[in-house]
């Protein structure tokens, strides 16, 4: 049998006829993964940003895994990205001795001050909640959903500690449910104290994103900003959608962070299920405008937590992400407590790739930028989009040339991006079509290209006949500008 021959591309064994895959993939880290055998297998399977979801962790959970992931990586020589997801403001129900079967109809109260004593106590029902601040900021005829809204509840009538209800769409409430409140600004603060403390072990640990939950307006992603300024920190700040406020903020929300996640599990609980698809795409939209990177996040292979291959809807779900050029593709249950996570991954990389193959920049031009480095670098795009067998090259310390490059998305020509920083290598795992190196530049751009060239042969990336063009920053007139140059590798 005839074997293909491979290369030692970023320390991870890769076929020379491996295509690279335009659209990222992130996997949340839990009991299903977090051995070193399964994250090994995950990050040559070709996982690019792993998640941890804080609101099920602990601290000393959170530093041994991020160590964990950093030795793996540097064993199998594929260094992937930390994703901090941190909790955020969150309502929920009380502990329950029993879970309570709520019946059509029923009168329920939801407390917000436990031992209150209550009129006609003994006929109503009744679960604490942990924001006492809720009876000020929900009003009578609001909805309440419970547990991802499989519980439905209207507000009858409140006072100082209870809020009274009549349940609409009955069914089983456990312990410490999540409560969603469609359509209601709830006063907690965007980041919150125990957001503080996650975070700052993320940043002692070396983590490279921080996601933030429940997203609201940009004031909220300041508040996360400053935190991370105080720091000094250039960790980047990922906003999750979940409710209609964010919605109606989308723009200012995208403008203030560095990229966005769409967050469809409570994003469909807050919303009507024939809207979640359009505020898909308005919300990639907004990120496609703007320049910033977008995650497509939760429920993408659901089936699969359980079952070995997904759903023909599921399927087409991820495809429909790829053809919207979403930077990436995000498993969460399917990849923390499911059976198949290994193939879960393996999954989402054959579905990216054969979309990928039918052109999905086909399927909406991106904005054009008007700043004038990012006019120069449309122009290398429009050249890659024309030519055969490109490759677009790039050369970055802080990681905007290539950015730049892939806000403007080209078609079928990747990006390899150079840096000599291990941080900006991380952060460029996120970016569509990006493929980061780790390389020291030389004194002169011309070395630094050529060294590049020479690294890019060897690993088998590039062969005779294909077209590079080379975008980079020169300082000329002590003025940074972009330049762009053609090169056939010989």
């Amino acid at each position: 049998m005839r074997t293909r021959p491979v290369s030692f591309i970023n320390g991870a064994l890769m076929p020379a006829d491996h295509a690279i895959r335009h659209t990222k993939i992130i996997f949340t880290l839990g009991p299903a993964t977090e051995s070193e055998e399964m994250l090994e297998k995950l990050i040559r399977a070709g996982a690019d940003i792993v998640r941890l979801n804080m609101a099920h962790a602990n601290h000393e959970w959170t530093r041994a895994v991020i160590r964990r992931i950093r030795a793996v990586s540097q064993r199998v020589g594929r260094d992937i990205a930390v994703l901090m997801d941190i909790k955020g403001p969150e309502i929920r129900t009380g502990d329950l001795s029993v879970p309570i079967e709520l019946k059509p109809g029923e009168i329920f109260d939801f407390t917000v001050k436990p031992g209150a004593v209550r009129q006609a106590a003994e006929e109503i029902r009744s679960v604490d909640v942990n924001y006492q601040g809720l009876v000020n900021d929900i009003k009578v005829g609001d909805t309440v959903l419970v547990d991802n809204g499989l519980l439905r509840l209207e507000v009858l009538a409140k006072d100082e500690a209870h809020i009274r209800c009549r349940v609409l769409v009955p069914g089983q409430l456990s312990s410490r449910r999540h409560i969603n409140l469609p359509g209601v600004k709830v006063s907690l603060p965007a980041f919150t104290e125990k957001d503080r403390a996650d975070a700052t072990v993320g940043l002692e640990e070396g983590i490279d994103f921080l996601a933030l939950s429940f997203v609201r307006e940009a004031a909220d992603v300041a508040l996360l900003r400053t935190f991370l300024e105080e720091k000094r920190s250039r960790v980047r700040i990922i906003a999750k959608i979940e409710d209609r406020s964010a919605i109606t903020n989308l723009d200012e929300i995208v403008a203030a962070s560095d990229g966005l996640m769409v967050a469809r599990g409570d994003l469909g609980i807050e919303c009507a299920f024939e809207e979640l698809p359009v505020i898909q795409r308005r919300a990639i939209n907004a990120c496609l405008s703007q320049g910033r990177p977008v995650i497509v996040a939760t429920h993408m292979l659901e089936s699969m937590i359980t079952q070995p291959v997904p759903t023909r809807a599921e399927i087409t779900d991820v495809a429909n992400a790829v053809y919207e050029l979403a930077d990436c593709v995000m498993l969460s249950g399917e990849t923390t407590i499911g059976k198949y996570p290994l193939e879960c991954v393996q999954m989402l990389d054959k579905i990216a790739r054969r979309i990928e193959i039918e052109d999905s920049s086909g399927a909406r031009e991106p904005a054009v930028f008007t700043d004038e480095r990012m006019k120069v670098l449309n122009a290398a795009v429009v050249l890659a989009n024309q030519l055969p067998r490109s490759r677009l090259v790039t050369f970055t310390r802080r990681g905007f040339m290539a950015g730049g490059l892939a806000a403007l998305r080209p078609a079928n020509a990747p990006i390899l991006a150079f840096t000599p920083s291990p941080e900006v290598f991380r952060h460029l795992r996120l970016l569509r079509a990006v493929e980061p190196y780790l390389m020291p530049f030389a004194v002169s751009p011309d070395a630094t290209i050529e060294n590049a060239i020479l690294l890019l042969t060897r690993a088998g990336t590039i062969a005779p006949g294909d077209k590079l063009i080379v975008a980079s920053d020169i300082v000329s007139l002590d003025r940074l500008v972009a330049s762009v140059q053609l090169r056939t590798v010989q």
